[in-house]
């Protein structure tokens, strides 16, 4: 066997990789090419539906945040509405049940009641979970802080 026996094939055999190589980049690219012009007709399409999910959500939420102020003012709310205090996070009011009684002499005794408000399905966050735990659980006190008088201002 002689060199140019041996060169021969090993030409052949490299030309064949490089060949192979080209074929397939090129189903490659237009496997890429045809992926993204899918993902973009893709975004056409689903562009208006993720815009109107969206829009949705935001109002779904703000009607949710409507709600729960509005809750004093609503048939269900079982507390008098100037009893209601609103905080909004983590829990949407202090109701200081009986204080507008006691304010006019027509009453001693004032109940403290947490209250979340919920629209439709809208279930507890786990924070509002561990608070409604705290207060079934006892975990609740009073403290007053005494600020020291800097004198006047």
């Amino acid at each position: 066997m002689t060199f140019t026996d041996l060169l021969l094939p090993a030409i052949a055999f490299i030309l064949g990789i490089v060949v192979a190589y080209l074929f397939f980049r090129q189903q490659i690219s237009a496997i890429e090419g045809r992926a993204r012009n899918d993902l973009e007709r893709w975004k056409i399409e689903c562009t208006t539906d993720i815009r109107k999910d969206s829009v949705n959500r935001s109002r779904s939420t703000l009607k949710g945040r409507i709600s729960e102020q509005m809750a004093p003012f609503l048939p269900e709310f079982p507390f008098s509405s100037a009893d209601a205090r609103f905080i909004g996070n983590p829990i949407d009011f202090v109701v200081f049940d009986g204080y507008t009684s006691v304010k006019d002499d027509k009453g001693d005794v004032i109940n403290i009641v947490l209250v979340e408000v919920k629209k439709g399905k809208g279930r507890l966050t786990r924070e509002e979970t561990l608070i409604k735990r705290a207060v079934e659980e006892g975990r609740v006190s009073w403290q007053t802080i005494f600020l020291k008088d800097e004198g006047p201002l």
